[in-house]
């Protein structure tokens, strides 16, 4: 690379946002608190492109499989720290942040994706058999993780007791395992779009890649601190607003998801709604697959308990959700009807966190 190329701005976003927060400059003022969120979005913009740089070299569906575990592990590294200094105080963390994380993708990335392949393409096609098995996979770990223990009785209260926490993160593990193996070994054709046009696209060279690849890390470590680092001022700013505080976890989970979820929007615009999907649904699966299983090693050598179990208001938003997104990818193509559903399902998902 030239040493020109590393003037562009999501190589210098990524770095000015690494100083700002280790100079401790966030939490400092209101105008401080602003250009930290300018940095945030910077940093944000600039994971988007060193993800796609990367999925360009690896190629589909790799590219999308790396994003997600990146997103995941920093997501499990933001939960674990929380849990850990909240103590007892932080028994719902997990739970909300994987509900709220679930909720904003089937909804939210998968509705905006939708809505908008649909506004400039009326319909997009992607393969049935690959939403499929994303879905066998998804409504399996979230029954088994957030439903079943409203239902279990060894233990009072919507929680596992220490065997059945062990039993289900390895279950989680198992489902997740194999579907990796069927992504990208045994019918990894479920999962890409022939394309059409293969000379048109750019391979990176190896360093380029391996170059965006850190950047990558950085930008979704620094993404997550910057976002720990803003809670306080969310909060206040919340709760200024007479606002319940589970609506601070929705809000730093959106900011956790905003690298992938711009890369799915950009991937449906320019009609690849099966990178889209891909994306989208591998982030749920991967968030729930190994946040549980991650979260619950931490709780049983810390003795946190871990509160796993959704409301029965939560579990019908749930099903609604994970209803309306299976009837949508049932076909094999999308409208703008299914993205205007979800993003009102989404909808009724956030007034419901605001007026309980």
């Amino acid at each position: 690379m030239r040493p020109k190329e590393f003037l562009h701005y999501t190589y210098i976003f990524p770095l000015l946002a690494v100083g700002y927060y280790f100079f401790g400059l966030m939490g400092t003022g209101v105008i401080y608190d602003i250009i930290a969120g300018v940095l945030l979005i910077g940093s944000v913009l600039s994971a988007v492109h060193h993800a796609e740089v990367v999925a360009h070299k690896v190629g589909e569906p790799f590219g999308t499989i790396i994003l997600a575990l990146c997103i995941t592990i920093i997501e499990v590294a933001l939960i674990i720290s929380l849990m850990v200094a909240g103590g007892d105080q932080a028994i719902t963390l997990a739970r909300d942040t994987v509900f709220a994380a679930v909720m904003l993708i089937l909804n939210g990335i998968l509705g905006i994706c939708i809505l908008v392949g649909g506004v400039k393409y009326h319909e997009q096609f992607f393969a049935r058999t690959s939403a499929t098995t994303y879905l066998v996979s998804i409504v399996s770990i979230l029954v088994l993780t957030l439903v079943l223990p409203n239902f279990t009785s060894s233990v009072n209260g919507p929680f596992y007791n220490e065997a059945q926490l062990i039993f289900i993160s390895i279950a989680c593990l198992v489902i997740y395992g194999v579907f990796l193996m069927v992504q990208t070994v045994r019918h990894r054709s479920y999962f890409i779009v022939p394309d059409e046009h293969p000379e048109e696209h750019y391979i990176p060279s190896l360093t380029k890649t391996l170059i965006s690849f850190g950047f990558l890390v950085v930008c979704l470590v620094i993404v997550v601190l910057m976002a720990k680092g803003l809670s306080d001022t969310i909060e206040g700013m919340v709760q200024s607003l007479g606002a319940p505080k589970s609506l601070v976890g929705v809000i730093i989970a959106a900011v956790v998801l905003l690298p992938e979820g711009v890369a799915a929007i950009r991937a449906a615009r320019a009609n690849q709604i099966q990178s889209s999907l891909n994306l989208a649904l591998g982030s749920a699966l991967a968030s729930i697959g190994l946040t549980i299983p991650a979260v619950s090693v931490v709780c049983i050598m810390y003795d946190i308990p871990l509160v796993l179990g959704l409301d029965k208001k939560d579990i019908i938003l749930l099903s609604l959700s994970v209803f309306i997104v299976m009837l949508s990818l049932s076909r094999g193509k999308t409208n703008v009807l299914y993205g205007t559903v979800l993003l009102v399902n989404l909808a009724a998902y956030i007034f419901t966190v605001i007026v309980p």
